[in-house]
């Protein structure tokens, strides 16, 4: 191997790549869960103002919270999850870039040997 050789590089870059698919895949599911409780917060909040559930302040400010605090995480987790999309690709064109200056060889097929 050569100084000018890149497949460390090119191994350190995949290694970089699965771990940012990781926290890529992680902000998905903190995204489902942000909906879900935004979701799960107007519905309980709805059923407090409709007085099915009972008329408790404490049910209707915890409701209120569950929706807010969805809404930041929604947010944080696709701010996260663009940013690392972007760090995904940026990886992958670098990627690239180093595996189209290595000098490729054609292997030919050799005859085989029946022993």
């Amino acid at each position: 191997m050569t100084e000018d050789d890149p497949t460390d590089e090119i191994s350190d870059i995949e290694a970089r790549i699965e771990a940012l698919a990781e926290i890529a895949e992680r902000c998905r599911k903190f995204i489902l869960a942000s909906k879900i409780a935004i979701a799960g917060g107007v519905a309980l909040l709805l059923l407090t103002i409709l007085g099915l559930l009972g008329s408790g302040q404490i049910t209707a400010l915890g409701s209120i919270a569950l929706v807010l605090g969805g809404i930041v995480s929604l947010g944080s987790n696709v701010s996260t999850l663009r940013q690392t999309d972007a760090a995904i690709s940026a990886a992958e064109a670098l990627r690239s870039q180093l595996i189209s200056r290595i000098d490729l060889r054609m292997v030919a097929d050799a005859p085989m040997k029946l022993m």
